[in-house]
C-alpha cells in the first residue's frame, strides 16, 4: 500500500505556515480513516474537494491526445468489499494561483510535482489554476506540503467554497486600466480563504477582477462576484476616489447568467466587508438541498437584484469592524513589481537569425505574443500553451527564463497561457530564442489558433465528446492558415467544452462548441453543438446560443465555412457577433445543414478525435441509400429541435413572449416524443404529457443523466408551472438554454432506451 512520504512533513515543517501544516496533517488522517471505512464517503468527498482533490475519468491510461500515462491508483469514491479495500481510479489535484501570480521557485515546484506524482504534464486552466492529473490520493498530502513550502495552497480549490480569485494578468502594466487591481485580488483571496462566513455555501463562489470594462482579461460578467476598477470625483471633497464597479450573480454552467450591477461605485476600503456581507447572505439564503439551483445566480434570480442588494447592505451594517479589511489591502499594496533590466527598443530584426525563416517566425511571434506596457520600453510576452499543457522540463526552463529576463514577474491567464511581464523591448529577440529552444515559442497567442478547451473525455467524468481531441485537430488545421487569413479571422476566439457545463467557456466565444451525443443509423455518434453570438470582449459581453448539432468529425468544416463566409460577407469593421446577428441563424444553419449528416458508410464518424475506439459496436448496416427507418421518438425529437430553433429566431427579433412560448412548446414536444415510446396515442394535452413524463421518466429515473440526475427534467416542470406568466427578455433567454439542454437529455434518454430494447 502506498503511503505519503513522511520526510516531506519533517523536512518542510519550518517552511509551512503552522495553520496550513495542521490542515494537511488533518487531511492525511482523514485519508487513513476513509481507507479504514471509519469516515463516511459523502463527508470525505467534500473535505477532499475543498482541498482541490478530484476523482477523474480513466480510460486505461490512454489520453485523447495520444499520450500514454503511468498506471496509478486513486479512490473512485466507493468501497467495494471491506474497510481495507483500496479504490482503483486516478485523480486530479487542482492548485490555486490567486490572480495567476507566480515566481520561479513555484514554477519549479510544480514541475517537480508533475514529474514525480503525475504524468509529467501540468495543465493551466481557464481560471488561472494548475491541475495535475493521474495523481494517487496517498501522494496528495506530500504535494500539498511541498506547495505550502513555496507559498501555494490547494485549499478551497474545489468544493462548495470560494474558488480561485482571478484577475487580469496585465493588471499593473495595461495601457487601458483604471488602476492596478492585483493588490485587491490578493487581499480578497487571503481574506476569504477559510473565512467562517464562506464555509456554508450550497455551491461554489467565483470572484474576478478587471482593470477596465472594455477588454476580456477579467471576464467579470460570468462570475459570482465581478469587480471592475473605476474612479469618481467625491461629491463632498471634490477629490478623485478609486473604487470598484461591482457585479453579482454571473455564471456559465449549463444555463449562462450575466452578472447584474450591484453598485456603480464601491470605495476600495469597502471591498472586503462588502464581499463578506455578500458571502453571509449567500450562505444564509442560498439553496442547499437542490444543487442544481444552489449558485448565487439563482438566489438573485429568485429574490431580484433590488431585494438582494437590500439584504447585503443591511448585513454590511451589522458587521463588526475587522482590522483585516484594511490591513490585508495595505500589506498587498506594499508589494510591487519592478523590472530587472532597463527598458529599451527592439533591435533590428535582420540581426536576429541566420535565415529569413527565423526572422519571419520572430515577426509572427512579436505580432501576436507581445503587448506594450504602459511603462515605456517594456512589453509583456505571452507564452502560448497548446491545450494549456506544459511539461515539467518546460516549466523548469521557464523558471530560468523569467529569472534571466525579469524579476520573476510571470502570471497564468484565463486563456490557459502565461504572460511574462516587464520584458525590456531590447531583450525580445533573446527571449524568443530562449523560449523557442524549449518548445515554448508558439505564435498566435489570443488568436484563432489559440484554442481553449476543457479536459473533456480525457479525464472529466462529465465529458461527452472529446474537447481536447477536437481542439488539437482544429489547431493543426488552422495553424498556418490563421496567420495568413484576414485579420478579422485571426482575432476570433474558439472555445470548446466536452459537455454542456461550459468549463471551456463556449458561451462567450466567437465560435463555441460543446459536446452532445446524437444517434445516426441507430448508433451513438459524438457531436458538438455549434454556439454562435457570444462576445469575448467587454469582460464577456454577451452569451451565444446553440444553432445546430454537428458530428464531431465535421466541426473543422464548420469552422472553415463560417470563417470564409465572415470574410466574404462582413461589412467594414463588423465584429463576428454582429455578423452573426445580421446574417441570421436561419441562413447560418442552412449553410451547415449538410454537415449534420456523415457520409454513408464512413465509420470514422463513430469515433471521436484522438480516440480510435468507436462510440458504439456493430456495423452501420447496408441499404442506407433507401432511407433509414425512423422511429416516432426520433420524429418527435426532430420536431422539438425545429420548434426550439424557431424560438431562437423569435428571440433574435425581440419577440420574447413568442420565444418563451415556443421554447416551452419544444420541451413539451421532446417530452411527448419519449412518452410516445410507451403511449403511442398520448395526444396533445400539455398537462397530461407533463404528468405522464413525470411518472414514467422522472419518478422512475429513466430520464436521469448519469451525472446531472433529474436536473434537466426540472427545467420542463418549472417552465410548465410558470407558463401562465409573461416572459421577459431575461427569462425567455434562460428558457432557450434550458430547452436545448432538455432536448439534448431527451436524445440521450432515447439512445439508452433503444439500446436497452435492442439488448
Amino acid at each position: 500500500m502506498k503511503v505519503s512520504n513522511p520526510l516531506w512533513r519533517d523536512q518542510l515543517a519550518d517552511k509551512m505556515p503552522e495553520a496550513l501544516s495542521r490542515e494537511i496533517d488533518i487531511f492525511e488522517t482523514e485519508i487513513a480513516l476513509r481507507r479504514q471505512g471509519k469516515l463516511d464517503e459523502r463527508l470525505f468527498a467534500e473535505t477532499r474537494l475543498r482541498r482541490g482533490t478530484y476523482g477523474q475519468r480513466y480510460d486505461n491510461g490512454q489520453r485523447n491526445d495520444g499520450r500514454r500515462v503511468q498506471q496509478l491508483n486513486f479512490p473512485s469514491g466507493t468501497l467495494t468489499k471491506g474497510p481495507n479495500t483500496m479504490w482503483d481510479a486516478p485523480g486530479m489535484q487542482r492548485i490555486k494561483i490567486p490572480a495567476g501570480g507566480l515566481n520561479a521557485a513555484q514554477l519549479e515546484t510544480v514541475a517537480e510535482l508533475a514529474e514525480e506524482y503525475s504524468d509529467g504534464i501540468a495543465h493551466v486552466t481557464t481560471r488561472q489554476d494548475f491541475q495535475l492529473h493521474f495523481v494517487h490520493i496517498e501522494d496528495t498530502p506530500s504535494i500539498m506540503r511541498r506547495l505550502a513550502a513555496v507559498g501555494i495552497t490547494t485549499r478551497e480549490a474545489c468544493g462548495n467554497s470560494v474558488r480561485n480569485v482571478t484577475a487580469c494578468p496585465y493588471a499593473g502594466v495595461c495601457q487601458d486600466e483604471t488602476f492596478d487591481v492585483t493588490p485587491y485580488a490578493r487581499a480578497l483571496s487571503r481574506f476569504l480563504l477559510g473565512h467562517p462566513d464562506t464555509q456554508n455555501f450550497g455551491r461554489k463562489f467565483k470572484p474576478a477582477f478587471s482593470g477596465c470594462a472594455q477588454h476580456a482579461c477579467g471576464l467579470t460578467a460570468l462570475h459570482d462576484l465581478g469587480l471592475i476598477a473605476t474612479k469618481r470625483v467625491n461629491p463632498e471633497t471634490g477629490t478623485e476616489e478609486l473604487g470598484f464597479e461591482v457585479y453579482v450573480g454571473g455564471g456559465l454552467g449549463a444555463v449562462p447568467y450575466q452578472a447584474k450591477l450591484f453598485s456603480a461605485f464601491v470605495p476600495r476600503e469597502e471591498l472586503l466587508p462588502l464581499a463578506q456581507a455578500i458571502s453571509r447572505i449567500f450562505a444564509r439564503y442560498g439553496e442547499k438541498k437542490n444543487r442544481n439551483r444552489a449558485r448565487l445566480k439563482f438566489l438573485i434570480q429568485d429574490l431580484g437584484i433590488e431585494k438582494f442588494r437590500e439584504l447585503v447592505l443591511e448585513e454590511r451594517q451589522l458587521l463588526s469592524f475587522d482590522p483585516r479589511w484594511t490591513e490585508y489591502i495595505k500589506q498587498a499594496l506594499e508589494s510591487s513589481e519592478a523590472p530587472s533590466r532597463p527598458g529599451g527598443d527592439l533591435p533590428e530584426l535582420v540581426t536576429i537569425g541566420s535565415s529569413d525563416m527565423g526572422t519571419e517566425k520572430l515577426k509572427k511571434w512579436l505580432k501576436f505574443n507581445t503587448r506594450p506596457q504602459r511603462q515605456p520600453g517594456y512589453v509583456t510576452a505571452t507564452v502560448a500553451l497548446p491545450l494549456g499543457d506544459i511539461t515539467a522540463n518546460q516549466l523548469r526552463a521557464l523558471a530560468n527564463i523569467v529569472r534571466r529576463f525579469t524579476r520573476e514577474t510571470i502570471r497564468s491567464t484565463v486563456e490557459q497561457n502565461f504572460v511574462i511581464r516587464w520584458v525590456s523591448k531590447s531583450d525580445l529577440p533573446e527571449l524568443y530564442r530562449a523560449l523557442e529552444a524549449v518548445g515554448l515559442g508558439n505564435a498566435g497567442a489570443g488568436a484563432l489558433v489559440d484554442i481553449a478547451a476543457c479536459p473533456g473525455t480525457d479525464t472529466c467524468k462529465l465529458g461527452i465528446s472529446s474537447s481536447r481531441g477536437l481542439a488539437a485537430e482544429l489547431r493543426k488545421q488552422v495553424s498556418e492558415k490563421s496567420f495568413q487569413s484576414d485579420e478579422a479571422v485571426q482575432n476570433l476566439h474558439i472555445k470548446i467544452s466536452g459537455c454542456f457545463n461550459s468549463c471551456g467557456q463556449h458561451h462567450v466565444a466567437d465560435l463555441g462548441f460543446y459536446g452532445v451525443s446524437r444517434k445516426i443509423a441507430g448508433y451513438a455518434v459524438p457531436h458538438f453543438q455549434v454556439v454562435l453570438g457570444g462576445e469575448w470582449e467587454h469582460n464577456a459581453g454577451s452569451y451565444g446560443l446553440p444553432v445546430v448539432a454537428v458530428p464531431s468529425k465535421n466541426i473543422p468544416q464548420v469552422v472553415r465555412r463560417l470563417t470564409e463566409r465572415y470574410v466574404a460577407d462582413r461589412k467594414p469593421g463588423e465584429s463576428f457577433k454582429d455578423f452573426v446577428k445580421r446574417t441570421g441563424k436561419t441562413a447560418l444553419k442552412n449553410m451547415l445543414e449538410d454537415l449534420t449528416r456523415p457520409p454513408a458508410g464512413d465509420r470514422s464518424f463513430f469515433s471521436d478525435w484522438g480516440d480510435p475506439r468507436e462510440y458504439s459496436l456493430g456495423d452501420m448496416g447496408v441499404g442506407e441509400c433507401a432511407g433509414e427507418v425512423v422511429s416516432a421518438v426520433d420524429f418527435g425529437l426532430a420536431q422539438a429541435e425545429r420548434e426550439l430553433f424557431e424560438a431562437q429566431l423569435a428571440f433574435d427579433k425581440g419577440e420574447v413572449e413568442d420565444a418563451g412560448k415556443r421554447a416551452l412548446g419544444a420541451m413539451l414536444s421532446a417530452a411527448k416524443a419519449l412518452v410516445k415510446f410507451e403511449i403511442p396515442d398520448i395526444g396533445e394535452d400539455p398537462e397530461r404529457i407533463v404528468e405522464e413524463f413525470r411518472s414514467r421518466y422522472y419518478e422512475t429515473q429513466k430520464f436521469f443523466d448519469p451525472f446531472a440526475g433529474g436536473k434537466f427534467a426540472n427545467y420542463l416542470f418549472d417552465a410548465y408551472a410558470k407558463s401562465g406568466q409573461p416572459y421577459s427578455l431575461e427569462s425567455s433567454r434562460y428558457l432557450l438554454d434550458e430547452a436545448q439542454l432538455f432536448i439534448d437529455a431527451a436524445h440521450s434518454c432515447s439512445n439508452r432506451l433503444e439500446t436497452a430494447v435492442a439488448a
